[in-house]
Formats: structure tokens, C-alpha cells, sequence
């Protein structure tokens, strides 16, 4: 069946592979990764790197069915508008909600990981009041930045993450090196885990792979769709997959065991290297950490704002400044929130509720695409038809059930009660302004 896409209709498609890969990379390689290979050693052990390849196995199910309704259905708002057209729009506010508590819970971590990564540098304001101030102080200017309009925080976000992946490069060949070559002493060597940390590693592992899924809501101006998603998405997960295990590696053979005690453990096992790297890493570190927040609060606070416009949630959130056009309300909303959860939770915790989000997300994804492959749908072009879809939609699904199932009790009611929420906003918002106008369409 083709598909005609009205609301795209005023949108250019000028995205090619290249540019779609860089910005699936740059969503994927959070600044998280600067953080995480400590947290997957509490989790995992020794065991980390093979915990990053079953996350892979499992992400490769998500990834197929994402690159095919990618290719059929290439559209704005990515896996919203497929899950949408797919199972009609209260399937599609949720599938929203989603997507932006698991953006916000991220955000919260990742702004709490930054203040931890200042601390190593600035010892006096590792904790309390310091803490806090770092905390608040770049979630208020990054607001700030993309309350002045688009075009400024567009210019913020590329700024920062031009330089994200320079430092992580030079760490992996300059560490692999010093290893290989016995430059720096063996540390003591990291012990097995217990089996239930193994568990909560995969679910860490899950949150460093998601991402993908914001670069993709601007589907709708991809050139050639229906080739240009599944060839970016292909390309930028398995350069992200060489990539993780490299870094897990190469901590792990500079700190041995002492990896999981870092609260910034790049920057530790830099040290180990000279303190020129060890400070590279920190600079480059933070300026990730507020590359990502600075395009969290770019794309998350939008879908707030399409919400608002559709008239599921209050009309304030749907307001857009007069000069700038930003949608200012939403977006002081998100960096409240955002920082609210960074003051108050940790980084594993965080990253832990939205992985859970996530799942969700991919499992209707997943569920989305299993539907277009059986309609046939197709908007510009030849699709990709993957024969084994089915398959991959199956195992894309079972594998997410499977995440939120090992969760622990209080994320997996966490994850209920934002569903239920979710439906029952849904009810009474469209309850009071009349049937929802579908997303795609």
C-alpha cells in the first residue's frame, strides 16, 4: 500500500547516509560512555565487554525492525509516527511519553554525571551545595541557550559534540598501546560477578545503545528514506559496538579492579597514562555530557510541545515565544524536571528507569514494524523488505520483555505506572478537547 504523507509535505529532504550516521552515532554515544564502563564493572566484572555483545544481540533485533519501518515509513517523529499509524493514536501518545520520560531520566543522570566528573577536578564542589550548583548552572544556561531560538542551540549541540569522539578515539589507541606494550604495570585483575549483576549490566549496556531513536524523528527530511535509514543505522550501530567494547577493554586493563570504585573512570585510567590525557578526558567528558543535555533539551521538550499543540496536554506547554519561536514553556518544564532527578538520584538509577522507558519504546517499535511489513506500506521509493522481519520484530520484542522483567520491582512498577498514566491522560485530555488529531497523515 503507499502512503502519502501530508504533514511532510512542506519539509526538505536534504539528510544523506553520512549526515544520519553522524547524528544516530552522536545520539547513541552519550556522554554516558564516560561514566558507564565503571558501573558495568560493579555490574559485570570481568564480564563487562561480553555484556556490551549481548546487548548488541538483542539491539540487533530493534535495529532491524527500525531500519525496515525506517525505510517504509520514513517520516517526522521517527518511531512515533510508526507506532501512530500502526496502532492509532493513544498507541502513539504513549509510545511519545515514553520517549520523552526515558529522554528526561537520561537528561537527570547525565546532568548528576557531569557534576561528578567537575568533582574530580574541583574537589570542593564534588558534593552538597557545589554539587547542586554545577547541576543547576548547566541545565539553566543550556535552557536558556535554546530559549533564545533554534538556530543558537543547534550551533551549541554541534559545537560540543564535534569534539565528543576525538578524546575516546585517542584513549583507545594511545591506552591499547601502553598496554600492549607493558608501558603501564598490570593492576589487580577484576573478579566474576554475581549472576544478578549480570542483569543489571544488560539493562546498563541497553541504555548506552538507545539514542537512536531521536535522530530518527527527522525522518521526514531524509533524502531517499527508504535506502538512506537502514544503510545510517546499520553503519552507525556497529561502529558504536567496536567502539564500546574498545573503551570497556582498555579501562580494564589500565584500573583492573579498582575500575568500579571511579566516579569518572575514563579520567582515572587516563591518569594512568599521563596527566595530559587524564585532563583531555575530563575536558572532553564535559563538553559530551553538555553536548548531550544541550540536545536532549532541543528535541525531548519539542514532543511536550506537539502534545500540547494536538491538545493532549496543557495548552501552555504548546506556547512558542513571540520573537524567538522557541517553545519556551515546554522547555522550562523539561530542565526543571530534569534537574529535579539529577538532584535527587544517582546515575545508575536513573539510567536504569530510563532503559526500562526505552524498552518500552522498542517493544512497540518493534510490534510497529512487524505491522507495516505485513500492510506492505511505503511512502517514497522501493522499502528494504527484510524476509525475516517477523522474526527480528519477534526477538526485538521478547528480548525487551525480557529487560523489563529482570528489572528491579520498583523500576518495573515505575514503568506501569507511567503507562497507566499515560492512557489515562490520554483519555481525559481527549475527553476534554474532542477527538486527537493523528500524527501522521
Amino acid at each position: 500500500m503507499t502512503l502519502q504523507l501530508e504533514r511532510d509535505a512542506v519539509l526538505r529532504r536534504h539528510i544523506g547516509p553520512v549526515a544520519l550516521a553522524a547524528a544516530v552515532i552522536n545520539g547513541v554515544v552519550g556522554a554516558g560512555i564516560f561514566t558507564l564502563p565503571a558501573a558495568m564493572a560493579r555490574a559485570a566484572g570481568a564480564w563487562a565487554p561480553l555484556s556490551y555483545l549481548v546487548c548488541a544481540i538483542a539491539m540487533s533485533f530493534v535495529v532491524v525492525c527500525f531500519a525496515e519501518a525506517g525505510s517504509r515509513l520514513p517520516t517526522s517523529g521517527g518511531v512515533y509516527g510508526t507506532v501512530a499509524f500502526a496502532f492509532g493514536p493513544a498507541a502513539g501518545f504513549v509510545c511519545g511519553m515514553l520517549t520523552w520520560m526515558a529522554s528526561v531520566l537520561a537528561c537527570g543522570g547525565i546532568a548528576g554525571a557531569l557534576a561528578d566528573t567537575v568533582g574530580t577536578v574541583l574537589p570542593g564542589i564534588a558534593a552538597g551545595p557545589g554539587r547542586a550548583l554545577v547541576i543547576i548552572v548547566s541545565i539553566g544556561a543550556i535552557a536558556f541557550v535554546n530559549m533564545r531560538g533554534v538556530r543558537e542551540a543547534a550551533w551549541m549541540v554541534t559545537a560540543a559534540t564535534l569534539v565528543k569522539l576525538v578524546p575516546l578515539l585517542l584513549f583507545v589507541a594511545v591506552g591499547a598501546v601502553m598496554v600492549l606494550s607493558g608501558s603501564v604495570p598490570p593492576p589487580r585483575p577484576i573478579t566474576a560477578p554475581h549472576v544478578f549483576g549480570l542483569a543489571t549490566a544488560v539493562l546498563l549496556g541497553v541504555f548506552a545503545f538507545s539514542g537512536m531513536e531521536t535522530p530518527l524523528a527527522a525522518s521526514g527530511e531524509v533524502a531517499n528514506g527508504n535506502r538512506t535509514v537502514p544503510r545510517a543505522l546499520f553503519g552507525a550501530m556497529g561502529f558504536v559496538l567496536v567502539l564500546y567494547v574498545a573503551i570497556q577493554l582498555v579501562a580494564q586493563s589500565l584500573l583492573g579492579a579498582s575500575l568500579g570504585g571511579q566516579a569518572a573512570p575514563l579520567a582515572a585510567a587516563a591518569a594512568r597514562i599521563g596527566p595530559v590525557a587524564r585532563m583531555l578526558l575530563v575536558v572532553g567528558a564535559a563538553l559530551s555530557m553538555l553536548g548531550w543535555i544541550g540536545s536532549d533539551i532541543l528535541g525531548a521538550p519539542r514532543i511536550l510541545f506537539a502534545f500540547a499543540r494536538d491538545g493532549l496536554l496543557p495548552r501552555v506547554l504548546g506556547r512558542a515565544h513571540r520573537r524567538t519561536h522557541a517553545p519556551d514553556a515546554a522547555i522550562v518544564v523539561h530542565a526543571v524536571i530534569a534537574a529535579g532527578l539529577a538532584l535527587s538520584g544517582s546515575f545508575t538509577g536513573l539510567v536504569v528507569a530510563s532503559t526500562l522507558n526505552t524498552a518500552g519504546l522498542y517493544f512497540l517499535g518493534c510490534g510497529a514494524a512487524w505491522v507495516l511489513h505485513r500492510r506492505r506500506i511505503q511512502t517514497v521509493g522501493e522499502p528494504v523488505d527484510f524476509r525475516l522481519l517477523p522474526v527480528a520484530a519477534a526477538g526485538g520484542m521478547v528480548a525487551m520483555a525480557v529487560l523489563i522483567y529482570v528489572a528491579p520491582p520498583a523500576e518495573i512498577l515505575g514503568l506501569v505506572g507511567v503507562l497507566a498514566a499515560s492512557i489515562a491522560l490520554y483519555g481525559i485530555m481527549r475527553g476534554i478537547g474532542g477527538r486527537a488529531r493523528p500524527p501522521v497523515g
